[in-house]
């Protein structure tokens, strides 16, 4: 007989009551030697900042599309967008780095690959590292220099 699905649970723990909770929960789980259920215990993995995503535009992606040429030419903090998140996005889902239900890459009915991953489906460690390799990309292969404080670019 097989089971149904069983429904994702998140138990935060911060009390006993949560820790009563979650034993209950593992208690009772169902065993399946066919589709065994997977226990993570980890610290609560923290959803990225909105002000990341701002200082994000107004910081380095202004600062590239100003100052990074490639061919004789620069290009639209839109298009230098598009072009790191094809480059940096997490290939895979990985709970420390993205958000639940995170994908890089789905399929036209024509079968093209396409990009339809989004900085906003990163953790705040998925969202630092993004950055990290879009600016050492930036100053290594552009040569872009930095603005120090990116919100007072915005003021």
């Amino acid at each position: 007989m097989s089971r149904t699905d069983y429904q994702t649970r998140k138990i935060l723990l911060r009390t006993e009551i949560q820790r009563d909770m979650a034993a209950a929960a593992v208690r009772n789980a169902p065993l399946d030697d066919s589709r065994p259920l997977e226990f993570v215990l980890r610290e609560e993995v923290k959803a990225r900042k909105p002000d990341q995503n701002a200082l994000m535009w107004v910081g380095p992606l202004a600062d590239i599309a100003e100052q990074g040429y490639v061919a004789g030419r620069t290009f639209t903090a839109e298009v230098w967008h598009e072009h790191f998140k094809r480059e940096y996005l997490p290939e895979e889902f990985d709970p420390e780095l993205c958000k639940e239900g995170y994908r890089k890459w789905d399929y036209t009915p024509a079968g093209e690959r396409v990009l339809v991953g989004s900085t906003t489906k990163l953790t705040i460690r998925g969202f630092a590292l993004y950055l990290k390799q879009v600016e050492a990309y930036a100053q290594t292969e552009l040569g872009v220099q930095f603005h120090a404080n990116p919100k007072g670019l915005a003021a």
